[in-house]
């Protein structure tokens, strides 16, 4: 077997070659150490091999299998790409919306101890907000995808959700209509989105209080005092909602679903140098215009907040509501598609997927050159060998793509 290789092809640094030179020592809750192992070990051969044979000579070549876990910049581009397909079928002849909602400065600290009881208040007051006003405006019931990003782009916790939302939604008549906004550039206004997003936040909030332990920083909380100012406090900021108008047609659509879902905190591609003590990244500073500058942290330090973006095991990080979900799709989407068929509301939408990009040149064979490369099997971390089934479909490696052979 070839020597294991510090990262993917193409890239000068990993973020899976940053933890494994920082990550030892380093103090974290278990599982965020668990997670952080599984990427310093991408591409390594630690998770396993795959065997290549050229075509053309027969030589055999191993390739070093990747993590796969969604947390890696390395391993989520295939989920991707498969995720947005499957999204395509679902896409309705009309106008969308994307709408973002962020979490409180104040309330950060709560979501970093207890992340799954936050993030999902996070999606259940945004949602319920949403399909509210879809009701109180309109008297439908709206399409909403909902996803996740804890970050900002200097890795600190910045816990936000991406919502994009039909413009319009189904009556609840039979057979149903559809019905939607008079103006099409934003759908509701935004401080009254705003206003009913905290009061649902803050209500769902205070029937969790019993359940959260509050340590640390937060010990304080657990006075009855301290807790009724702060939510007091809360009541009165102003919270951040952001309205970023329509979006027409499935490439549209599906390309802002592209730029959110299964990204991660940092990309291999921002990561500039490391050295036996620092790391130094590209970052965009918002406050100054969306300005490209470098930002230098301890090794550490990096790894630190690259941890706070470890999502709890199974947590579910983009969500479907109304007639976009799951428990009503199959049933509400022919339906809009029906009611939308002599709509003023209708846009007209492309019938097939956006054009994918150009496949990534194959890869060469070392021996002779030879541009096919076929997957025959599979080696796992445990000594296992997996030959690839009779019938299987044949893969063929690209240069410059993480190897995948699928032997199951």
């Amino acid at each position: 077997m070839p020597a294991p290789h510090g990262g993917a092809p193409g890239f000068s640094l990993s973020v899976a070659e940053v933890v494994r030179r920082f990550l030892p020592g380093l103090p974290l809750a278990p599982h965020p150490q668990r997670v952080l192992r599984r990427l310093e070990r991408c591409h390594t051969g630690q998770h396993g091999w795959s065997l290549w044979q050229c075509e053309a000579c027969a030589a055999a070549h191993w390739r070093p299998l990747g993590c796969g876990d969604r947390h890696c910049p390395e391993c989520t581009g295939r989920a991707r790409e498969a995720w947005l397909q499957r999204q395509h079928e679902a896409l309705l002849p009309v106008r969308y919306y994307h709408w973002v909602f962020t979490l409180p400065a104040v309330l950060r600290p709560l979501a970093l101890q207890n992340p799954e009881e936050i993030y999902t208040l996070l999606f259940d007051a945004a949602s319920a907000t949403l399909l509210e006003f879809g009701q109180e405006r309109f008297g439908v019931r709206l399409g909403i995808t909902a996803l996740l990003h804890t970050w900002g782009q200097n890795l600190m916790d910045h816990p936000h959700l991406h919502c994009l939302v039909t413009g319009g939604g189904l009556t609840a008549e039979n057979p149903p209509q559809w019905r939607g906004p008079k103006q099409a550039q934003y759908l509701f206004p935004v401080q009254a989105v705003a206003k009913m997003f905290a009061g649902k936040f803050l209500a769902g909030l205070a029937a969790l209080r019993p359940e959260l332990p509050l340590e640390g920083s937060l010990r304080a909380w657990r006075d009855p005092a301290v807790w009724q100012r702060t939510m007091a406090a809360l009541h009165g900021t102003k919270w951040i909602v952001f309205a970023k108008g329509s979006v027409v047609g499935p490439e549209s659509v599906l390309q802002y679903l592209g730029r959110y879902t299964h990204r991660v905190a940092i990309s291999n591609g921002r990561l500039l140098r490391m050295d036996e003590r620092t790391v130094t990244f590209r970052y965009k500073d918002y406050r100054k215009g969306e300005v490209i500058r470098e930002m230098t942290l301890a090794g550490t330090e990096f790894v630190r907040r690259l941890s706070l973006h470890i999502l709890p095991p199974g947590f579910t990080k983009i969500r479907h509501y109304g007639i976009l979900g799951n428990n009503r799709r199959a049933q509400d989407i022919p339906r809009a598609r029906a009611a939308l068929e002599h709509s003023p509301w209708r846009q007209e939408l492309s019938p097939s997927p956006p054009t994918p990009p150009p496949p990534p040149a194959p890869a060469t064979c070392p021996r002779c050159g030879g541009e096919d490369l076929i997957c025959v099997g599979r080696l796992e971390s445990n000594g296992r060998f997996l030959p690839l089934q009779r019938g299987a479909r044949r893969l063929r490696l690209s240069a410059g793509e993480p190897p995948v052979c699928d032997s199951s």
